[in-house]
């Protein structure tokens, strides 16, 4: 008989990783359906109806729209019992994690996307973690650094933490046609720059990216034709970043804020580089692993999981925390020795398909689910 799971995640509007479980968890033990919290339609939505999966979505409007979206996650529970249900993102955790409790279900799981950032940041959301770590039976940690917070912060027994590494389809980085990426470089206008230097990182200050633009202000002196791209480029520290961007020419910089073709974007790219500004400031990272897959040479802070399989000068280049010229010396040693670049590339893509294949993540999620 299967075991009927139901995903319930809020605010999100395309993911990779749910497309992926959703196509390869084992369809003969498992019976997978979806609780999507939401202010309207998404990416991640019209996919899941495509391929036949049942969707549920929730209006989620902040705060002020919790009590509605909570009754309808028990009405539904009620109606569908589930034998699990595993929770994404804060809201979705809070919500699904009591709903599950009062309905019953016995097997109640959430994944932890961030790691200490109430602690720095928000002191009163730590009551919330502490809420969803008590209504769950099960915390799934993507990495070492979010498990030390939990057991060591938070004091969560370690017989309810698993950790299970995000996974990636490899293939989906690596094999981009001629022709998406012809796309992409037209609808961006980068024929006749290099180096094109790569960013995908929200608009926020932990980030590192206001010490990405003085480096790659020092690059353009000796590659006047270097190109800045910055995907994903919206977040609370937008004007800032506005801000110093004005010592760059507008013609050497693009802000994107969502691009769809995501393997594509990274092929853009003749250097990637992701500075988080501290070693606990992300929960995983998956750009790490992403354009370590897609073969492009790195340059990176050791922030969450590049803790646990980043080796500098092996498979990308690291720099200290918030050090802008770090940045433009490793930028610049990526331009200029090609037998490093080569290394870094082939080491770099072996480096994730050993440790971050989708079908590890699967494999453990499944132990997981019928455990």
């Amino acid at each position: 008989m299967k075991s009927k799971i139901v995903y319930i995640i809020s605010s999100i509007y395309k993911a990779l990783a749910f497309e992926w479980i959703a196509e390869q968890l084992n369809k003969e033990k498992f019976e997978l359906s979806f609780i999507l919290l939401n202010s309207g339609n998404s990416e991640l939505e019209n996919f899941l109806l495509g391929k036949g999966i049942s969707v549920n979505r929730i209006q989620l409007n902040g705060k002020k729209s919790w009590p509605s979206a909570f009754f309808k996650i028990v009405s539904y529970l009620k109606k569908h019992k589930p034998d699990i249900i595993h929770c994404h993102l804060l809201d979705a955790s809070i919500l699904g994690l009591l709903a599950g409790k009062l309905v019953g279900i016995k097997k109640r799981i959430y994944t932890r996307h961030h790691s200490d950032y109430h602690f720095r940041y928000f002191p009163k959301g730590i009551k919330w973690d502490k809420l969803c770590n008590r209504m769950a039976t099960c915390i799934v940690s993507p990495s070492l650094a979010v498990k030390e917070i939990l057991l060591n912060l938070e004091n969560v027994s370690p017989q309810k933490v698993s950790l299970i590494h995000h996974g990636f389809d490899i293939d989906y980085f690596d094999d981009v046609s001629p022709e998406r990426i012809a796309a992409l470089k037209e609808k961006y206008h980068t024929k006749g720059h290099y180096p094109v230097v790569g960013v995908i990182s929200r608009f926020t200050e932990l980030k590192g990216i206001q010490y990405i633009i003085p480096a790659f202000e020092r690059i353009l002196k000796s590659h006047p034709t270097a190109l800045l791209l910055l995907f994903n480029a919206k977040g609370d520290y937008e004007t800032q970043i506005k801000s110093q961007l004005k010592c760059l020419p507008k013609s050497n910089y693009r802000m994107v804020s969502f691009e769809n073709d995501l393997s594509a974007v990274y092929k853009l790219f003749d250097v990637f580089v992701q500075v988080s500004t501290d070693r606990n400031i992300e929960a995983f990272g998956q750009t790490y692993v992403e354009a370590l897959a897609a073969g492009v040479p790195s340059v990176f802070t050791l922030s969450g999981i590049a803790n646990e399989f980043i080796v500098d000068g092996e498979n990308a280049l690291v720099v200290p925390f918030k050090d802008a010229e770090a940045i433009y010396f490793s930028i610049k040693r990526i331009l200029s020795e090609p037998d490093l670049r080569e290394h870094l590339k082939q080491n770099g893509y072996q480096s994730v398909k050993e440790n971050f294949g989708l079908e590890k993540m699967i494999h453990q999620l499944e132990l997981l689910y019928a455990g």
